[in-house]
This record gives structure tokens, sequence and C-alpha cells, in this order.
């Protein structure tokens, strides 16, 4: 007859200890996993909705329209006025200077009725809409630039505008993109009285509706837009598409911290098996007492599985709490990269989740090592000191459910199945793997030749003896040193992309806007200070690709529902130029280049890549917008980019006969020597400001800096992430090792009988543990580096820069530590009371 629940209880509460002693490890790793995804959870939803709810205040309106180098014409302009009102200005680069100083800035025109969202703060507290006549709001950066103060003059092409007040808080800061220089906002007319619209004047004129009936679909809106004005050169987004970098960026990162929370439960799941079973080894005795006073086995599995429940209980509140307070610190992480608001944040939905995940997994692991013992007799359990106790296949069953409701959960849950699904599958093949090579690192230690040094050859019999927990500690050493790996891995390719590439080579220049006709003397400009100066120009003008394909079956753009996966360039407006011979940094890869000043039918070279993604061949065609004009050129040949040039960098390059008569300037990138005199350059930008006020600078090394800092961000959240997985790797190693000096206690004591020291028994630990952690650190290398590629290249679209040598150094310090783990772990052995511990077993 079974026990009451509530007897079993009482039992069970009785012996458990206060301080979870023997089901610590069980506590760290269900601790470790829901806290990695409680955070995760918590604040993928904060960030998410914060993007839904603010979309109208980040946009600045329900709906934007963008277009390059025109404003709206009036038969546009009118069907816009049909959805609300309208709110409209000009986005373009500009350069503001004193008669000591100039700095490049962007310029941000808008009309009274701007913002018709949110509200613009001043550093003094002013609650501000647009400013009028010569006023200015003003970044804070680009007072210092200029070494002005509120309510001094400063120009900007040939207007003066008075600094009116330093802007602290835009409203949507964020759905305007990458900034290349420091703010300053004017009223709507000033860009043009100040000659920065002149026709091929690269500037972005941008128009806000607030929807008359707020219950209007933005989605249905922006459909009906496209389909009337098809070759307008729209670059249409939503309230529910405010800022697309930041909701492309929060996928990414959403997709790697899953990543990681499922990592972390993997190996949290190999470190409760260990724990579960090193638990229960302990209380053989007791389980054992209790089956001979007449408890069965459906009691032991009661009384046994209320202890590890309450444990897992514990460890699953306790993470909960822990994800909902360090929420805020990874926000503070990713502060102005990221709309998170700022405190405490409660997700019911991604807390419930991660509690699932936690309890699932402790079921699903401490179901094995708990039936095991279930089904055993009491006499059997009473002599598992020298007899190992046999598997219980039937467990096998329970562990299955329990990995198949897991994966379930992952993929009814997850924005990217395909990824996670694949995840699961590369742990489930890795462990394994791993299994496969526990039992293969047995057979060959069983076959090879006994060593004669005795330490070794005893050392060697350990891994392969009958009851050798070898298999749990490949598992456990395998995917903790991988965790090292993949956070060395991915936090050095991470500073590789920061520090290898951009810095060394990129120009020290861009300069937009240089009038054709005073190319020479903007050379001359140049060369004045520097003489060695590295300069290139390219024609440049905005333009939108309408159509693609074969000659008379072309694709229209606004047909498609959808784009192609990877065609990012057909998506509104990019860059064009004309060239008569192949770009620096660009390889013809398919095709011919044209001869120079070709007179023929219309060519065009598309980037290679976007050919491959919208099926484009040598011989098909494309037609662009170019100011509401259509062109049609032939494609001629395929490039490969190299984009990291840092150069210009073009998807479509054109005939000279194709687009040259557009409306247009030039663009330019200027490469001082080292070492060039900051004296010099800020005569070269007053001088180009002076002759040029139509041109715009872009110091690169604010773009670079910008980028850096943003990247460091993305660098401190994934160390941030990965190091829970370290985490749990370090607690399953941890309790690897506990677990396998339980089981050697008899081994030790009775080496101790036979004679052997202190000193030979901790060098048989370390020979042990160093033949197997020596084997698996390549092993690790593999699966980790494999797995930080994946977070590298495909979630974050990184180059695989990692540092080899860091990387290795950090598995090093990983075989070391699971070195100083085993002598630390064996110190017990060695106290140990040799006719006590004969008189346990």
């Amino acid at each position: 007859m079974s026990l009451p629940l509530k007897t079993a209880w009482d039992i069970a509460r009785r012996d458990l200890n206060a301080r979870f002693k023997g089901l610590r490890l069980l506590l760290v790793c269900i601790f470790l996993g829901t806290a990695a995804l409680a955070a995760i959870g918590t604040l993928t939803a904060a960030i998410e909705q914060e993007l839904a709810s603010s979309g109208q205040e980040l946009l600045g309106g329900d709906l934007e329209i963008e277009v390059w180098q025109r404003d709206l014409r009036p038969d546009e302009r009118e069907a816009l006025a049909e959805y609300g009102e309208i709110s409209s200005g000009f986005r373009l680069q500009a350069m503001a200077s004193t008669p000591d100083a100039a700095a490049p800035i962007e310029l941000k025109a808008v009309d009274a009725k701007w913002p018709m969202f949110g509200t613009l703060v001043l550093a003094d507290g002013r609650e501000v809409g647009a400013p009028s006549g010569m006023d200015a709001w003003i970044a804070e950066t680009a007072i210092q630039r200029l070494g002005i103060a509120v309510g001094d003059n400063f120009s900007v092409g040939t207007v003066t505008l008075r600094a009116a007040g330093v802007i602290r808080d835009e409203p949507d800061r964020l759905s305007e993109g990458f900034a290349l220089g420091p703010t300053v906002i004017v009223a709507q007319d000033v860009p043009a009285a100040a000659g920065l619209l002149e026709p091929g004047a690269l500037y972005q004129s941008k128009h806000r509706i607030a929807f008359a009936n707020p219950a209007r679909d933005a989605n249905a809106a922006e459909e009906a837009l496209t389909k009337a004005f098809p070759n307008a050169g729209f670059d249409i987004r939503t309230r529910d598409r405010a800022s697309p970098g930041a909701d492309r960026f929060v996928r990414q990162m959403s997709d790697f911290l899953t990543l990681v929370g499922l990592a972390a439960l993997v190996i949290a799941g190999i470190g409760i098996a260990g724990g579960v079973s090193s638990y229960l080894d302990q209380r053989r005795g007791s389980i054992a007492t209790l089956k001979v006073l007449g408890a069965t086995s459906g009691d032991i599995v009661r009384i046994y599985a209320m202890q590890i429940g309450a444990a897992a209980l514990v460890g699953s509140l306790a993470g909960l709490a822990v994800g909902v307070l360090v929420t805020p610190l990874l926000g503070a992480a990713l502060q102005g990269l990221l709309p998170v608001e700022s405190g405490f944040i409660i997700a019911p939905g991604p807390l419930a989740l991660a509690a699932a995940y936690g309890l699932l997994v402790a079921f699903a692991f401490a179901a094995a090592p708990l039936l095991r013992a279930r089904t055993y007799p009491a006499m059997a359990l009473m002599r598992s000191g020298v007899t190992p106790l046999a598997r219980d296949k039937r467990a096998l069953l329970a562990t299955g459910l329990g990995i198949a409701a897991i994966c379930a959960l992952a993929l009814i849950t997850t924005a990217q199945p395909l990824l996670s699904g694949g995840f699961l599958l590369g742990a489930g093949g890795a462990l394994l793997l791993l299994a496969g090579l526990g039992w293969a690192i047995q057979t060959i230690a069983r076959r090879l030749p006994r060593p004669r040094n005795p330490l070794l050859r005893s050392a060697l019999s350990n891994i392969h003896r009958p009851g050798a927990p070898t298999g749990s500690l490949v598992t456990a050493l395998g995917f903790g040193l991988a965790a090292f790996v993949l956070l060395a891995a991915v936090q050095s390719a991470i500073d590789g992309n920061i520090q290898q590439r951009v810095p060394q080579e990129a120009p020290d220049y861009f300069v937009l806007d240089v009038p054709r006709d005073k190319e020479p003397r903007f050379f001359e400009l140049v060369q004045a200070d520097f003489p060695d100066a590295a300069i290139r120009t390219v024609p440049t003008m905005r333009g939108a690709v309408l159509a693609y394909g074969p000659k008379d079956d072309m694709t229209r753009v606004a047909d498609l529902e959808e784009l192609p996966e990877g065609a990012w360039g057909l998506r509104g407006e990019r860059g064009l130029t004309y060239a008569d011979t192949i770009p620096q940094g660009n390889r013809v890869v398919a095709g011919e280049w044209w001869s120079p000043f070709h007179k023929g039918e219309p060519l065009v070279s598309v980037d290679a890549d976007l050919a491959k993604a919208a099926g484009l061949k040598v011989g098909d065609y494309i037609t662009v917008g170019i100011l509401g004009v259509e062109r049609t050129a032939r494609i001629a040949s395929l490039r490969e980019i190299d984009w990291e040039s840092m150069g210009f960098n073009f998807l479509l390059v054109f005939s000279r006969n194709a687009i040259a008569d557009a409306p247009h300037n030039l663009s330019a990138t200027i490469d001082l020597p080292e070492g060039a005199d900051s004296e010099a350059r800020g005569r070269l930008l007053r001088a180009m400001v002076k002759e040029m006020p139509s041109s715009s600078v872009i110091e690169v090394g604010g773009i670079l800096k910008e980028a850096r800092t943003i990247l460091q961000q993305v660098s401190l959240a994934t160390l941030a992430a990965a190091a829970v997985t370290v985490l749990a790797g370090l607690a399953v190693l941890m309790g690897a090792i506990a677990a396998a000096r339980a089981a050697r206690t008899y081994d030790t004591v009775m080496l101790r009988v036979l004679g052997a020291s202190r000193r030979q028994i901790l060098l048989l630990q370390l020979a042990e543990y160093g033949l197997l952690a020596g084997v698996l650190a390549l092993v690790a290398l593999a699966l980790g580096g494999g797995l930080a590629w994946v977070v590298i290249t495909q979630l974050f679209e990184f180059e695989w820069l990692p540092d080899w040598g860091e990387v290795l150094g950090v598995l090093g310090l990983g075989v070391g530590l699971v070195l100083a783990f085993a002598l630390t772990g064996s110190l017990p052995l060695l106290r140990a009371k040799p006719a006590r511990a004969l008189r346990e077993l």
C-alpha cells in the first residue's frame, strides 16, 4: 500500500537539508538556465513592447514617405493629404562653421507641425516644437565643435543661424537611423535659402502623416500608395516599423540570446543528471532503509521527486527574480541603441516560459537516475558502492518525453523555428557525439598497453574500469570547455570587427555634393595643405530599381508582395553612379566591362550578390527611376564588391551614356597622409565651407567612433549573456568532479590501505583528468567554435575574425580550471578514515 502524499512529503521534508546539501548542483543549474531565459525574455519583450507602443512617437507619424533629391509633386501631396495631416521636411548632410571652426552636421529641416507625436526637450528643460526664422536647435557636440554658446551665430551654406537651444531629447531620433554628424534642427525653408537643395544635391524630403482616422490600417495605406505611385521611388515606413534597424537588431539579439539560453539549458540538464545521480547515491542507505521498512517503489519516487521538485522550484523562482533584476542592467548596456524603459519590468509571458523550461529540464534529466534507484531491491542499493546499479531502460522513455516537451516548447514559442530547431538538433548531435566519444575513450583505454608507470597505469584503468563515470565526465567536460571557447570566440570576433578592418582602410573624409564644375578647385584646396593626399571623386545620384529581368518579361518591383531573400537593393532608393573603368575594390566575375566613353546600348554592372538574390544574369535588363524619369540598361557584367574598403561602393554602376545627363554632383574621399596636422585639417574644412558652401564633409573618425561604441555595446551585452553559459559550464564541471569524487571514496581508501601516499593519489587524479581534458579540448574547440561562427556570421552578420591565440588561451584556462577542480575535489578523499569508509560501503 502506498504512502499518503502528506506522509511522503513529511519524510521528504525531514530528509531534505535546509541548505539543499547534495542538491545544490541541481539548484544552481536550474537557477542559471532560468535566470538567463527570464532576462532574455523580459528584455526582448520590453523592447518589442516599447517599439510597438511608441511607434508613432519614434516615427513621428503613422506613416512616413521618404524620397531622394526632390520634394513631393502636387498629385503626390494631394494623395497623402487624404489620409490626414502632413508634416514635411528635409534631411541632408551639411557643414556648420564660424570664422574659427567648422564641423560636419546632420541638418534636419522641419515645418511648424513637427513634432506631431512626442516632444522635443532642450537642455534647459524647455519643451519646444519646430524652430522659426533663423533659429536652430543644436546638438551639444556641435556646440562644442564650433566653440560657441547658446545665442551665438554660426553659418550653414549661405545663411547665418542662431543657436537658440541645445537638444536633450529628440522624439524621433531612433527612426532617423545612423547619424553622420551631430543634429541641427532648423525651419523647413532654411536648406533652400542656404543653397543646399540645388538640382543634383543629395538630400531627402520626408513627409509624416498623422491619420485622421487613428484606426486606419497603416500597412494597407502603404500598399495603396505603392500601387498608386509605383515609379515614384518612395521609401515608406509605418508606425509598426518605426525603426527597421532597431527591429532587425532586436531580432538578431533575441535569436542570439535564445541560443545562449538553450545552450545554458542543455548544459544545465547535464549538470542536473549528474547532480541527482550523486545525490541519490549519497541517499542509497536511506532508500534501502525505506524499502526494508515497506516503502514501495512508487513511494521512493514520490519522496525524492518532492525533494528534487522543491530544489527545482526554489532554483526557478530565484532565477526568475534575478532575471527581472538584471534586465535594467542589460537595458543600460544598450542605452541609446535600443528603446528600453528604465526600471524593473515584469513580463508574465516570458517569465512563465522561463519557469516552464526550468521545471521541464529538471524533470527530463532527473528522471533517469530517480527511476534507476526506484526499481532496485534494498540489498542491491546497499551494495551499490561496490556493485554499480544497472541502468533502467524505462527511464529512457521518461527522459525522452521530457526532452521532446522541451523541444516542442522551444519550437512553438520561438520566432525563428528553423534556427532554434537547428540548434536543438545540433545540441542533440553534440550529446550523442560526446556519448560516443566517452564510449570510444573507454574502449581505447581498455585496449592500450599497460604503462610501466604505476600512476599512469592506475589513471588509465580508472577511465575504463566497471562503474567508471567516464561517460558523464566526458559530456560535462566537453560542454563546459565548449562554453569557454564560445565566449572567447564570440568576444574576440566582435573585437576583431571593431579593430582590425574598418580603421585600417577608411579614408579621413567623405565629401558630398561637390559641384562638377568645381572639381579642379576642389583638388587645389585639398592639395594646398596636403600635397600627398589621395583624392577620389565619383559622380553620385539616387534612384530606385523599378523593374528587372529578361527584356520581354521584366518583373515590376511594385508588383512584388515580398522582395526575394537577400535582395535588399531593390528596396527604396540607392546610390547610383557611372564609370568608364571598373571601380576600385571591385572585380568582374561574369560578363565584360564596357570600353571608355561607350556610345552603344546603355549598360549596367550589378553587384553579384544582388544578382544572385534577384535571379539576374548577364543580358537581363534593369529599369531605374531617377528624379521621376525611367532609364533602362542591359546588364553587361556582375561584380564582386569589397564592402570593407570603406570607399564608394555602388550596387549599380552604369555606362556614362545611361545616366550622365541626369542632374547630379560629385562625391569624394580624401585620405590624408599619416600624422596630418590638426590645424591644417581645420583650415581645409574652413576653406571648403567658404568656397563650396553647398558641399558637406563627413568625418570618418566620428562615424567610426560611433560605430565602435555601438559594437562595444553589443559586445558587452553578448559578454553578459555568454557568461551565463560559462557559469553553467563551470557548475557542471564542479558537479561532475564532485560526483566522481563520491564514487571514488572506496578506490582511494583501498589505495591508502595498500600504502599509496597522498601525493600519489593526487597525481593519479590529475593524470586521469589531464588525459580526459586533453582529448576533450579538441572536441570543445570544434563545438564552441562552430556555435560562435553561427552567432557571428549568421546572426550578427559580422566577419569571422576570431583571435585564435585568445581562444586557445581561454581554452587552456578552462583545462587548467578542470585540473584545479579535480585537485580540490580530491582533497576530501585524503581526509577519509579507512575504517569508517569501509564500514559505510
